[in-house]
This record gives structure tokens, C-alpha cells and sequence, in this order.
């Protein structure tokens, strides 16, 4: 049978836009190429759609710096003719493209582009984005115009998952516990001193009635990777509060103010890779990070999961109670079913020591790199890499 065309877009707007390089990276080496015709789209961080970039099969973690999606000499910009459904990928001339310095605020558009050649018949599509533009239900919309078929979760759960807040809204209505927040509308912040002190004293007042417990975690809404996270342990700081909700701002007005649970941080990946198929988990697993033997009050943040490969291990399976493991398992399957989830995610979760199990958050596009969750646990559980990649993109040409 004839290969199906596959594209695999990655990169994107977001502040993930490196991490989302080195999952399709990951994706890139380890995809059936016998089954598969794949293509690479990568998307710069101003928005432009390229192939014929740098090749993203040779990025990794480490070395000097992150990878970014850039237009090089050979590169030629991806237009979108959404009326042509699965034929409207077409590719212009490289003088079409702006300016590789384009601020990130600008998106290319094709108006005025030359003559454009298409990119063939597309059979599905994987986005391997994380973040906004990306994860969050915008590119899901477009390939839904299109009627492309698309590897994840859809429009909905996609949007509701990206957002922290709704998330846990969606989670409480459907019985499954949530840590404790608030949610602040930092645009409300005024910018001189005296209002900005009197801003504070209202949000301290909002946690003290909300009988929030320190140490507390600031965090953007609608974000990952850990950017934008500060940890707060000093109760009545208004100080320390400030810092923290303008820290997240620079990534979302909208902020989540939660407590700090103790417990143990445990993640498990779902799989329902055709809307036949019954929602599927592995054994959740455990990311231990080894620098807590010389500071306990560390946390897993960006360079813990990306940049420092000693910073932190994976065991799979976690090293609690089978009971409980089999506990982690059906909330995250009833999780991944309250957000209306499709294809992947990775359900983080606490257990508290005596076996109680909260939702922390839903990625609906999990890290690919080599020190991720999603695949470990899918390999501990027995299912390999590259039979993983191919459940999933089969699963949508069905």
C-alpha cells in the first residue's frame, strides 16, 4: 500500500516554541518511515510557516543553546488554502518570506506571495506544539476548517486544558479533586506604587478568605513548561506576592494563585488514538528530582526538565501501592473523559501519604524529548516509541 503523507509541525509562537523542536525532533528519528511519507513544516516564532529549514532531526538537548525554527537560504514559506481541505498545503518562493527578524508580534500572511506549488495530498497531520498557537485549539480549529485528520485532542479540550483555571472548573464539576487557588486578573495590577500596594493588600485578603495555605505557587494561566512559576512561601509578603503574579504576567494576564500541595508529584499518560478505542493509561510514573538531597525546597521548573539532565530521573512505575497506582490510573482516565479528551495526554496528579489523588493539570500534547514522561511510561507499560507514534497517527486515518 502506498505510504500516507504525514505532516509533522512544530516549533510555533509559544515560549515553548524550543521544547516543541525537541519533541519533533524526537518524533522525527523515531517515526515508522516504512509506513509513513513525512514532512516537515516548522513554524517560526513569528508565526511563519516554513519547510526546507534547518533539519530538526539534529537537534537535542544540550550543547549550545535551544533550537529555534529559523529561514534559512533554503526555505520557503507554507500557505494555507483552507477551501482545498487536505490539498491547500502549498509552498511559495523563499523571496516571499519576511524577514527572518520580524518581531514576534508579526505574523506573515500570503498576500502579495507569487506563484505557490502544492505540497501534495496531506493525510493527517501531527502537531507537535506546545503552548499557546499551538496546543491550545487554534491550529485544531484550522485543520477541523480543512478536515485534515490531526494526531490529539480537539478544539475543546484543547482550548479548556491549555487554560489552568477552566481546567480545574471542568475537574471540580465532574467530582475529581483539584489543589486549592484563586485566580487573578493581573491587568487589574495598577502600575503606580501606592495602587499597586493597595492591589496587593485585596489579593492577600482574597487568599486569606480562600484559606489558602503557604508555601503557594504563582503561575500563568495558560502556559507550560514551568515559565513563569514562582513558589511563595511567606505569608502576608505582599512583597513577594507582587513579584510573583507580574513574574507570571509576562506570560498571561491571568494568574493562578494555588497551595502548595505535600505530596508526591505523579504522571500518566492516556492513549485513545481513534474515538473508537477505549481510553488507555499506563503506569503512572514518577519525575524524582536528585538535587532535593541538597535543597529540599527545590521544585521541578525549566532547566530541572529540559536543561539538566541530572537534575532529575524518571521511575516508571511510581514506587507507591498498587492500589494506589491503580487509583492514579482511573481518575486520570476519568480526567482525560471529563475534559472530552482525544488521542493523548499526560494527567499530573498528587498522592498525598495517605493515598489521596488530585488532578494537578492535563498537557493534551506531552513533551517528546528524551528525558519526557509520555513515552517512558507508554515504554515501562509496553509499548515502545515507534509503536506509540504509529497508534496514534493510524488511529486518525481510520
Amino acid at each position: 500500500m502506498p505510504k500516507k503523507r504525514i505532516v509533522v509541525l512544530y516549533g510555533g509562537r509559544a515560549d515553548e516554541h524550543p521544547i516543541s523542536c525537541i519533541s519533533a525532533s524526537g518524533v522525527l528519528n523515531t517515526i515508522d518511515t516504512d509506513r509513513f511519507d513525512v514532512v516537515t513544516v516548522g513554524i517560526t516564532r513569528s508565526g511563519q510557516w516554513i519547510v526546507d529549514g534547518d533539519d530538526p532531526r539534529a537537534w537535542s538537548l544540550g550543547g549550545d543553546g535551544l533550537p529555534s525554527v529559523e529561514i534559512t537560504e533554503q526555505a520557503r514559506p507554507v500557505l494555507m488554502d483552507v477551501a482545498r481541505g487536505a490539498d491547500g498545503f502549498m509552498i511559495g518562493d523563499h523571496d516571499d518570506l519576511t524577514d527572518a527578524n520580524v518581531s514576534d508580534e508579526t505574523v506573515a500572511t500570503s498576500s502579495g506571495c507569487g506563484e505557490v506549488t502544492s505540497l501534495g495530498h496531506v493525510d493527517a497531520v501531527f502537531p507537535v506544539l506546545h503552548g499557546p498557537y499551538g496546543e491550545d485549539g487554534t491550529v485544531q480549529g484550522l485543520l477541523e476548517m480543512m478536515d485534515v485528520p490531526y494526531v490529539g485532542c480537539g478544539v475543546f479540550a484543547s482550548a479548556a486544558c491549555m487554560d489552568k483555571h477552566f481546567t480545574k472548573v471542568l475537574l471540580q464539576a465532574s467530582g475529581i479533586p483539584v489543589a486549592p487557588w484563586i485566580t487573578v486578573d493581573t491587568r487589574t495590577i495598577p502600575e503606580d506604587e501606592e495602587g499597586r500596594r493597595s492591589r496587593g493588600d485585596e489579593i492577600l485578603l482574597k487568599l486569606q478568605n480562600a484559606h489558602l495555605r503557604y508555601p503557594l505557587f504563582v503561575k500563568p494561566s495558560r502556559a507550560g513548561s514551568s515559565f513563569g512559576v514562582t513558589k511563595i512561601e511567606h505569608d502576608g509578603d505582599r512583597d513577594e506576592l507582587l513579584a510573583a503574579l507580574l513574574e507570571a504576567s509576562s506570560h498571561d494576564w491571568k494568574v493562578l494563585v494555588e497551595e502548595g500541595i505535600q505530596a508526591r508529584e505523579i504522571e500518566c499518560a492516556v492513549l485513545r488514538a481513534s474515538e473508537r478505542d477505549q481510553v488507555a493509561t499506563s503506569l503512572p510514573g514518577e519525575v524524582v528530582l536528585d538535587s532535593r538531597e541538597q535543597n529540599d525546597e527545590s521544585f521541578y521548573d525549566f532547566d530541572s526538565k529540559y536543561m539538566d539532565a541530572e537534575a532529575s530521573h524518571v521511575e516508571v512505575p511510581a514506587h507507591i501501592p498498587e492500589s494506589t497506582l491503580q487509583r492514579v490510573r482511573e481518575i486520570a482516565a476519568t480526567a482525560f473523559a471529563a475534559v472530552d479528551g482525544q488521542g493523548l495526554s499526560r494527567v499530573d496528579t498528587f498522592v498525598s501519604e495517605d493515598g489521596e489523588v488530585m488532578v494537578n493539570e492535563i498537557n493534551t500534547m506531552p513533551g517528546f524529548t528524551p528525558i519526557s514522561m509520555y513515552a517512558k511510561a507508554w515504554e515501562a507499560s509496553g509499548v515502545s516509541y515507534t509503536e506509540l507514534i504509529t497508534r496514534l497517527i493510524e488511529g486518525v486515518l481510520r
